[in-house]
């Protein structure tokens, strides 16, 4: 019998149609996870349990990654293994000692949205354009550039590393890095925050202060039902 963990806020809902389906839930060790929300509980998922096989179950009316088939039919393909099973990229950033991942994005933005900040940003060591003036810079993954990168840029992407700038004050253009590419930030003036994705962990970078964004060694293991 499959084992499932259920994660999010009003997973008891969904608890009599998984049993009913024939998973076996658990609290530890699961073969899968379904995350019952939207995207933003994935995330969430994600960043708990990292590299365990999950699938969205549809929980929220706002769902841009859910599967079209009801949650009763996702159950069923998922447990008789009618699934493809695809690895996604995250990404990292690492600044003052710390680190971060994000499935979605990594994301520099100013702290005080009354002021923008002045930034230099260098590919594999080589400076891209001039100092930058804005509201920072959204790193997006594949997987997550259907989200913030797309808002900010009107387009999404399938392989590598997504730049976009936000709010900047002259005209700089969005870019897709190889997936190899290590991405360096540098603050020339201003306080900024890091994050990824919806986590409240967030490092504050100061002036002259560097952050380093780059692909991470975990991968995320998404199940989708065929």
């Amino acid at each position: 019998m499959m084992k499932i963990l259920l994660y999010g806020k009003h997973k008891d809902e969904v608890v009599d149609l998984v049993k009913r389906i024939g998973f076996n839930i658990v609290n530890k060790n699961p073969d899968v996870i379904a995350s019952y929300g939207g995207d933003g509980t994935f995330m969430k998922c994600e960043r708990e349990y990292p590299g365990i096989p999950k699938f969205f179950l549809k929980g929220s009316k706002v769902c841009k990654k859910c599967s079209n088939f009801d949650n009763d039919e996702i159950l069923k393909k998922i447990i008789s293994g009618s699934f493809d099973k695809t690895e996604e990229i995250k990404l990292q950033a690492k600044a003052k000692g710390k680190k971060i991942v994000g499935l979605n994005e990594i994301i520099v933005h100013n702290k005080d949205p009354r002021k923008a900040i002045r930034y230099e940003i260098f590919v594999d060591g080589r400076k891209i354009g001039n100092e930058i003036i804005g509201d920072g810079v959204v790193a997006s993954t594949p997987f997550g550039s259907t989200g913030y990168y797309r808002s900010i840029t009107d387009s999404f992407f399938e392989v590598g590393i997504g730049i976009a700038f936000n709010n900047s004050t002259e005209q700089s253009d969005h870019m897709v890095l190889k997936e190899k590419s290590e991405i360096l930030i540098k603050i020339i003036r201003g306080i900024a925050l890091v994050y990824a994705d919806n986590s409240e962990e967030e490092i504050k970078l100061d002036d002259g202060d560097e952050v380093r964004i780059s692909v991470s060694k975990e991968k995320a293991i998404i199940l989708q039902p065929k």
